[in-house]
């Protein structure tokens, strides 16, 4: 089996698995991990890009988390949300001048998935439970990843299997 079918096949498998979770059992919405899935192939995928991947999204995560909270306490102020939103984006790319964390799209994806999780569950940044929405992106980015590289070793797994059959 070519790398490029194995992929495929092991990329719609694993995408009904986890839309399936997301719409049943895990309260986030499957683009989380989706992006965070992306996220682990533009990195690289392997180890290594596990580890940038995560790594670089949750960088994200704790700079939006930053700018939500800045937002949170000045509410109501479009002038001082985009502020915040500008330093922040200003602190990912600076951010992604460190060598474990050279892909700035990301950190980006990491802190879309926070603000994206906080509008999608309604839970404000400040909630101080376990349901907090960056708790929550940052977990389900280190899920979405692992289906990454689930999904990698598994093609790797087909295409050498009929390779050799």
């Amino acid at each position: 089996m070519t790398p490029l079918l194995a992929l495929t096949i092991s990329i719609a498998v694993l995408g009904g698995v986890d839309t399936y979770l997301t719409a049943t059992v895990l309260p986030i919405p499957v683009w989380v991990t989706f992006i965070a899935w992306a996220s682990f192939f533009a990195c690289g995928g392997t180890s290594a890009g596990f580890v940038k991947s995560v790594a670089s999204n949750w960088i994200g995560v704790i700079i939006s988390s930053f700018c939500l909270l800045a937002i949170a306490a000045a509410p109501g102020s479009a002038a001082f949300a985009a502020v915040s939103v500008g330093l922040g984006s200003g602190a990912m790319i600076l951010a992604s001048s460190h060598r474990a964390l050279g892909f700035p799209p990301a950190i980006v994806f990491g802190f879309a998935s926070t603000v994206g999780t906080v509008a999608a569950t309604g839970s404000p940044i400040t909630d101080a439970s376990i349901t907090n929405p960056a708790l929550t992106a940052a977990f389900y980015i280190l899920v979405g990843a692992a289906f990454g590289f689930v999904s990698e070793k598994f093609a790797d797994v087909l295409a050498t299997r009929r390779a050799t059959a």
